[in-house]
């Protein structure tokens, strides 16, 4: 009997230590999960502060862009009377973008005009003839565009924020095919000048 009970005292000693060992690996993996958690809470933490320093940034941004927009706006005031007040062409040898003589002799009279008129604002629309690809045309249109664009801005001081720029490429033939001299006429920049009358 004393060794019935001697055996029984020998396993609730066992299962009280195991029960020992099982609670201090709990509490070893509790302190891991925390200390995770703690450094998962310090990571959203720093992440909230610098999303809470982006959004000041992007509102600080939007109230700048839009004090320009009004700005713009009390400017634009009166362009709805703008009409076309000179028209012209300038055109390109080609495959290039190079201002030829006869070109820059035909912008002198547009620099005066802008010159004349400085509320004045140019179109300048960058054309191509049919040969080569369509994303090919399009890039050199607005390579004439600019092209013309800068001579302007060189030679007479034109401002650029009087100067908007676009490329048809060559979605807009102003000759066909079929006619005489076609693709040199197609190879242009169509110049509109607006301004008040």
């Amino acid at each position: 009997m004393r060794l019935k009970v001697l055996l029984t005292l020998t396993v609730v000693a066992a299962f009280l230590i195991a029960g020992c060992a099982s609670k201090g690996y709990v509490d070893q993996k509790m302190a891991e999960v925390q200390a995770r958690m703690d450094a998962d809470m310090n990571t959203v933490k720093a992440q909230s502060s610098m999303n809470a320093d982006e959004i000041n940034k992007l509102k600080a941004l939007s109230n700048e862009l839009s004090e320009k927009a009004d700005l713009a706006l009390n400017e634009a005031k009166g362009f709805e009377n703008y009409r076309i007040i000179w028209e012209g062409v300038v055109n390109f040898d080609f495959d290039s973008y190079d201002l030829t003589q006869t070109a820059k002799d035909n912008l002198e009279d547009l620099g005066q005009k802008m010159i004349d008129y400085p509320r004045s604002l140019l179109e300048l629309a960058g054309h191509t003839d049919q040969m080569g690809s369509s994303d090919y045309n399009f890039t050199l249109g607005q390579k004439r565009a600019e092209s013309v664009k800068k001579y302007l801005v060189d030679q007479y001081a034109v401002a650029l924020y009087r100067m908007f720029t676009v490329s048809h490429g060559e979605t807009r033939p102003v000759a066909m095919p079929d006619e005489q001299n076609a693709y040199s006429k197609n190879r242009r920049v169509v110049l509109k000048l607006y301004g008040q009358l």
